[in-house]
């Protein structure tokens, strides 16, 4: 297995889902959008795989392994851009949308107003944990948000994952509530 961060493409798409469907299984955000244990596997591919064909076509999606460690990126050329093709989330009911659409509204109006690199989704499968592939893939964003003379923002409603994020030089620059969801939004500046 290599260490090697590469740009992920269509057809890493299966194996970057998997992968993000079993790191997430037990995070707040994702079990507060789809807290059924028997539907979360089908809602929450449906979930990601919206997030990765955005990112995808924006070239803003890393990976080790090659798919088992991933980091999903916006930047501010990508932000608003939709994913080609038709939503995955099309065939969530209704009640799952709403969540998806409340929790969105909430964090994106409680990001900074300036430009930003976003991280919007890192994450390991749970049998490659420990093998330091997130911060590796932090840190390459990092830079990348530096070259272009941006700060990175993220978000997160883990409270374990507030050290975390420091550790790589992030700090807290706001707190939400989304629904029932503590949700710190925090911010790095370029180096």
């Amino acid at each position: 297995m290599t260490d090697t961060i590469s740009l992920a493409g269509p057809a890493d798409r299966k194996r970057v889902l998997d992968s993000l469907v079993a790191a997430f299984a037990a995070d707040p955000v994702l079990r507060h959008l789809f807290p059924d244990d028997d539907t979360y596997p089908r809602y929450a591919t449906a979930f990601f795989g919206r997030l990765f064909d955005k990112r995808v076509a924006a070239r803003t999606v890393w990976t080790i392994g090659p798919g088992l460690s991933v980091a999903m990126w916006d930047t501010p050329a990508n932000g608003a851009a939709e994913p080609p093709g038709g939503d995955p989330l099309d065939d969530l009911p209704a009640d799952a949308r709403a969540r998806i659409d409340a929790y969105d509204h909430t964090v994106h109006n409680g990001l900074p107003d300036h430009p930003f690199w976003y991280l919007g989704v890192l994450g390991t499968h749970p049998d490659h944990k420990g093998r330091r592939w997130g911060r590796a893939l932090i840190a390459d964003g990092l830079r990348r948000a530096a070259d272009d003379g941006l700060p990175a923002v993220l978000e997160t409603s883990n409270p374990g994952n507030v050290d975390i994020y420091r550790r790589a030089g992030f700090e807290v620059v706001g707190e939400l509530t989304a629904g029932p969801l503590q949700v710190w939004v925090m911010e790095r500046p370029p180096a």
